[in-house]
């Protein structure tokens, strides 16, 4: 964890200056060792272009303060489109996102809600959502909310 943390320190520099987002930062043990840098820009969004050039400013740095002894792959990458919403108070600026959470405490029935973020603000989640025909709309206390993510919308 302590070499994550000394790697991050390293890697900040770049992600401020070209206004990216560590969204997370691990070791991946298959066959190689490869060390995944998930990123995104600032509005939640990535684009190949992007990854390709913190790629390529993250390889420059490790190859001048060389901290990783043993032999690695870099892997550069978004954190996908149904990407999990680690912080809730991330919603608070998601307004028209869709989205998908899982309820702690039923809403009508329903314990997964899937829609267009309406807006988050006071502790409150306003959702849009599609009830078979019908468009709905679900308030669900931001406390009740035990896992979000980014849906994609088919």
């Amino acid at each position: 964890m302590e070499r994550l943390n000394k790697l991050k320190e390293l890697f900040q520099p770049v992600f401020d200056e070209l206004g990216i987002v560590l969204y997370e930062m691990k070791w991946i043990n298959d066959h190689e060792h490869t060390l995944q840098v998930a990123i995104m820009k600032e509005d939640g969004s990535m684009d190949l272009d992007t990854c390709a050039d913190v790629s390529e400013r993250l390889s420059e740095l490790l190859d001048e303060a060389d901290p990783i002894s043993e032999e690695y792959t870099l892997e550069v990458c978004s954190p996908g489109a149904e990407r999990e919403i680690k912080d809730l108070n991330e919603l608070d600026h998601m307004a028209g996102s869709y989205i998908h959470v899982k309820l702690a405490k039923p809403f009508k029935s329903m314990n997964e809600i899937t829609g267009e973020l309406i807006s988050s603000e006071n502790g409150i989640v306003k959702m849009s959502y599609r009830d078979k025909a019908a468009t709905r709309t679900a308030e669900v206390n931001k406390e009740d909310i035990t896992f979000a993510r980014m849906a994609v919308r088919i």
